[in-house]
């Protein structure tokens, strides 16, 4: 599948609206499978290791007063950021948007003479379509996280935050590295099997000569001390360790909103992030760098920070609180429609329950209508947030914004308008919303038979195609008020 996006990145072009992507997802039984068993699976570890610690609340309000107060004062940090890393011998590049970082990269890898690079799974490289920007310049971009590199090897899009191939099954995967892998380096090994432990082998030996031979790693990075300049990246493979250290020159994509304060910040995420994603009490391997030293890792350093879309984002009071993202993914794992529909129905690099907030904030919420509706507002996703991020009242800001520019952009009134001010019209008046409810008990008789209602013709059609919607009573409260309780009152 392409993974050409749209001017800022992060949306995929093409991509169907959510509720016909959805669909589609729907009936793919074994997706569905894949999904429930992994998400089921990290969602009971991060419940284990999550209540192993009294003071979990805590750090969950700590985390998010860390973030609201870098947001705050975002460009001071930022500032300080750039000083602390130029002090430490690094360079900071800043890119207002998708286009610009890429055109950042690809010079800097250029400079260097080379033509290819290994990469630490990052959001925010897929956020801006980097490996993409880096093939038409002539630049090949290998991916070294496992799953990462199963998405690549399928010419796929990733499904999941944490778990990139989560829409596979080991028997998919074996096939695939049966296939494809010859094409980007050494083969797979004749008659693989599909268990892990043999599925990692081929990866380990397959990435090896790309770790030994690269002398330019791009990464991201999920945090960025503004006091120090230290930047961090977790990860639990070891692969960002290969990366971070062997090539001579590296390249770190970052979002603005990774900063935080302090050093001993880290404290607090460190904790958070690993419960929260892959329900450990620890990354295995968690790697911070400050600027270079010489004679140990990278020669250069070079920082990206990204903006595209995030200054915007930051100016509306009520959506900014996304930026206190981690990118744990917990969300995700929890939430029903995610659980059912899998990540690319989404069409965006940012799936599920943040991907429905995240993303149109980032692109302009005209340009992704659909994802605020693509919630049932249970409020699961609140409830695991590391750092309290309320999603469910984002969404509900959206979605009005979504209505508005709807009826803004019409001169008629649309269906939904016309039925609020019709329900309204009956509500207000109690003599209306009696005569309503008869009509409704009248209407429920007729369907008594058949228990629910069925297609309604028209512009309701498509209302009542997608509910289970229960006949009305054939008694209103009030009729059942007036015939047994109403001599009993005093």
């Amino acid at each position: 599948m392409s993974g050409r996006m749209d001017g800022r990145g992060v949306v995929f072009l093409g991509s169907p609206a959510f509720p016909e992507a959805a669909r589609t997802a729907l009936g793919d039984t074994r997706l569905r499978t894949n999904l429930r068993r992994v998400t089921t699976t990290i969602r009971d570890k991060r419940l284990r290791v999550t209540g192993e610690l009294d003071d979990w609340e805590a750090l969950r309000a700590t985390g998010e007063a860390i973030k609201r107060r870098t947001l705050r004062h975002l460009p001071f940090y930022l500032e300080q950021l750039e000083e602390s890393v130029t002090r430490a011998g690094g360079v900071v590049h800043w890119a207002a948007n998708a286009a610009e970082a890429n055109r950042i990269v690809t010079e800097l890898v250029r400079a260097t003479g080379e033509r290819e690079v290994v990469k630490i799974k990052s959001m925010a490289t897929q956020e801006i379509g980097l490996n993409e920007a880096l093939a038409e310049a002539g630049i090949a971009a290998y991916e070294t996280d496992l799953a990462e590199l199963i998405v690549q090897l399928a010419d796929d899009r990733p499904s999941h935050i944490l778990v990139p191939a989560i829409h596979k099954n080991r028997t998919q995967i074996r096939d695939l590295f049966a296939t494809e892998m010859a094409r980007w380096g050494r083969p797979a090994p004749e008659g693989l099997a599909d268990d892990p432990a043999a599925l990692a082998e081929a990866a380990r030996l397959h990435l090896r000569e790309k770790f030994l031979r690269a002398k330019v790693a791009v990464s991201g990075a999920n945090f960025a001390c503004a006091d120090t300049g230290t930047v961090t990246v977790v990860e639990s493979e070891g692969n960002g360790r290969m990366c971070l250290t062997l090539p001579g020159t590296l390249i770190t994509v970052m979002g603005i909103e990774k900063v935080v304060p302090t050093w001993r910040d880290l404290e607090v995420f460190l904790q958070l992030l690993p419960r929260s994603s892959t329900g450990e009490r620890m990354n295995p391997y968690t790697s911070t760098w400050t600027g270079v030293t010489p004679g140990d890792g990278p020669h250069t350093f070079h920082l990206v920070l990204l903006d595209n879309g995030r200054s915007d984002t930051l100016a509306d009071t009520v959506g900014r609180q996304v930026l206190n993202c981690i990118r744990c993914s917990a969300c995700l794992n929890v939430c029903p429609v995610y659980e059912r529909t899998g990540g690319h129905a989404y069409g965006s690099v940012y799936p599920g329950p943040i991907g429905a907030v995240l993303t149109p904030q980032l692109v302009g919420v005209e340009h992704a209508a659909s994802l605020p509706f693509a919630s049932t507002l249970c409020g699961a996703c609140y409830d695991a947030c590391p750092v309290k991020i309320d999603i469910p009242q984002v969404l509900t800001h959206l979605r009005a914004e979504v209505v508005e520019a709807k009826r803004a952009g019409s001169r008629l009134p649309s269906p939904e308008s016309l039925a609020m001010k019709a329900a309204t019209a009956v509500l207000i008046s109690p003599a209306r919303l009696g005569y309503a409810q008869r009509a409704a008990a009248l209407g429920g008789r007729l369907l008594a038979r058949r228990g629910r209602i069925g297609r309604l013709p028209g512009p309701f059609r498509g209302w009542s195609d997608s509910r289970d919607t229960p006949a009305p009573p054939t008694e209103s409260f009030r009729t059942w008020w007036r015939k047994n309780r109403e001599g009993e009152q005093e």
